[in-house]
Order: structure tokens, then C-alpha cells, then sequence
């Protein structure tokens, strides 16, 4: 059916929402929630027209060629500007070069190539993975200007199957000149559970500027009066990612070399711990921290798509959300890249 599938985390005001694109009036819901959003971050009346256009070309090619087809609109920031971020996933067919299916008029049955030309001329920022027979992640940005330059770290996260509230989320702060990320994912599932990573979000952004095991020790004792979560945070400094976390939130560096598992140490944050330890690891130019609930399972590996590790956060979230997140839980990945 066409229905929405709801992917709110409360207090987490770029959640989003996820469309599920399997017939023709979905389109219509996916374009007015995009415009809505776009009205609500004060986007002027080009802009609104071309987000629109890219609401629609991205929702339509999902419901006419793809296969189970998901479309998230979601609020995206910078430090100074908001503007509309989409975030459409499907399982196949794939394209073998987007660069081909992106010129206008071309067309082949089954695929997601047609009305990239459209979305490219309207969408300030824009950025494709695809594979063949695997499936294709269009991330499409619409701004109020030009837009601002791309984020470093970004993640997607979505409801379990049956549950209109995620109880995984995320946040990025920057604290004392540092780039710090958190993975939450409240006990259970449910109102409950994205009460509890609310409130750890929130403490998380108005902890004071400390390593990771300090932010993690402030966010144990704020969110007390919640039913708990597993958490980690991480901070990404020249060459090395610091890491702390309680629970089972996976953490990885992925570089041109392996693929690094993060220790994280038992317990629930507002609960119970035994220890508050962190960790540092190698953090080279161009490697990858990829952070994930256990709503994901960890057998994913980047180098299965080829040039997905040199795509925009968002997309290489979506891509293992969507292989290896699973329908039985709530599920949220975060991707950090170091600088170049």
C-alpha cells in the first residue's frame, strides 16, 4: 500500500519522515510533506517550486522502477541555513553508469535513471550510488541559496516494522573546536524508547566540551529518570577517532586497508555500568567511521559497491541501512568522514 511509514525520533528534529513508494498516490503525499517542510524552513517561492519538482521526479521513479522504494524527507542544517534533504532507497534494478541515466532523455524500462537530469538542474546538492542489480541511493539537497559545503558526518535511521517512533537516534555537535557524534538506542522499542534517546540527545548537545567518556558519564547521569539506552560517542581529531560507549553500538573504521571494530563497554546508559573507558584509533585522510545500533547487523562491507566509500555520508548510511538493517528493530547508522 501506499501509506506513510512513520520514522519520527521525537526531539530529534531532523528524524524525518519515511514514504514508502509502492503506488501511484504516494507521490502526492512524499511532494506535499516535502513542501510543507520547505514552506516551514522559509524557503522562497523558486526554491519551493524546484523542491517540488524533485519531490516528485524522485518519488515517481520509485513507485514506476523500483523495488520496495523508500523516499525520506527530512530537515537538513548547516551552521547558518536550513534547507530540505531527500533521501530516496531502493533494492534494484541499479544502474550501471548514473552519469548516462543523469542526461536528459534517456530512458530504459526498469530503471532509476530517468528524471535525474531534472533533479540535478533543481537540487542544489546531489550525490548517487547505484549498483547493478543491488540497488540505487539518490541523495537530492534543496537549499534557499548556494548550497554550504557538505557535511562530514550525517546518518539515517528508521522505525522497526510496525512502530510509527524510532527509538534510535543520532546527533553531531561540535565541542571545543572538535567534531563529536552519538548513537543512541533507547531499551526496547516503541513511545519509550525515543523518549530515552530524546532525552540523550538533548543532554548530549548541552553536555559541556569534553573527551568522549566525560560526554558519556554526563549523558549516563541526565538521562536517569528515562528507561535507558545503549550510547557511544566518538570525536574525530586530525589522525586519530576517540571512542567511548555503553551497550552494543558498533563502532568500525573503514579505510583503504580494513575494517577496524571500536570497543565499546557493557552497560546502559542512565542505568547501570561498570566502567567508562575510551579508546583511540587510527583516523587517517579519507577513512570512514561507520557507528550502528543493533537494529544492524554488522556483516556489511563498503568495498561489495564499488566507489560508495567516496560518496556523501548520508548515502553510505542509507546503503547499509538498507542491506543490513533489519525489520525486527528500530535502526540507525552514522557515518563520519576525517579529513582529506
Amino acid at each position: 500500500m501506499g501509506a506513510v511509514a512513520v520514522s519520527r525520533n521525537s526531539g530529534l528534529i531532523d528524524g524525518g519522515l519515511w514514504f514508502r513508494l509502492d503506488e501511484v498516490s504516494a507521490v502526492s503525499a512524499a511532494r506535499r510533506a516535502a513542501e510543507d517542510l520547505g514552506a516551514e524552513v522559509g524557503l522562497g517561492t523558486d526554491s519551493l517550486s524546484g523542491l517540488a519538482i524533485v519531490a516528485t521526479e524522485l518519488a515517481s521513479n520509485l513507485v514506476k522502477h523500483a523495488d520496495d522504494g523508500l523516499l525520506l524527507v527530512r530537515r537538513v542544517r548547516s551552521a547558518e541555513v536550513a534547507g530540505v534533504e531527500l533521501l530516496a532507497v531502493d533494492t534494484g534494478p541499479g544502474m550501471a553508469d548514473v552519469t548516462r541515466f543523469a542526461r536528459d532523455g534517456h530512458s530504459t524500462t526498469g530503471t532509476l535513471g530517468i528524471g535525474l537530469g531534472a533533479i540535478a538542474r533543481q537540487a542544489g546538492t546531489l550525490d548517487v550510488s547505484s549498483v547493478e542489480g543491488r540497488g540505487t541511493v539518490i541523495l537530492a539537497q534543496v537549499w534557499p541559496g548556494p548550497p554550504p559545503a557538505p557535511a562530514t558526518a550525517a546518518a539515517v535511521s528508521r522505525a522497526m516494522s510496525g512502530e510509527e517512533v524510532c527509538g534510535d537516534g543520532y546527533a553531531v555537535r561540535s565541542a571545543g573546536g572538535r567534531t563529536q557524534v552519538l548513537v543512541s538506542d533507547g531499551l526496547g522499542h516503541g513511545p519509550m524508547a525515543a523518549a530515552a534517546t530524546a532525552a540523550t540527545v538533548q543532554a548530549f548537545q548541552a553536555a559541556p566540551a569534553g573527551p568522549p567518556a566525560a560526554v558519556v558519564e554526563h549523558l549516563h547521569r541526565a538521562v536517569r529518570h528515562t528507561r535507558g539506552a545503549a550510547i557511544a560517542v566518538a570525536q574525530l581529531d586530525d589522525g586519530e577517532v576517540r571512542f567511548a560507549g555503553l551497550g552494543n553500538i558498533a563502532g568500525f573504521v573503514v579505510d583503504d586497508t580494513a575494517r577496524r571494530g571500536l570497543v565499546s563497554l557493557p552497560g546502559i546508559a542512565g542505568h547501570q555500568r561498570r566502567a567508562t573507558r575510551e579508546f583511540s584509533y587510527p583516523f587517517g585522510p579519507g577513512a570512514l567511521l561507520v557507528m550502528h545500533s543493533d537494529g544492524v547487523v554488522d556483516r556489511w562491507n563498503l568495498d561489495d559497491y564499488p566507489g560508495l566509500r567516496e560518496r556523501a555520508p548520508q548515502v553510505v548510511a542509507a546503503t547499509v541501512l538498507r542491506d543490513a538493517g533489519t525489520r525486527r528493530d528500530d535502526a540507525c547508522v552514522l557515518v563520519a568522514r576525517a579529513r582529506r
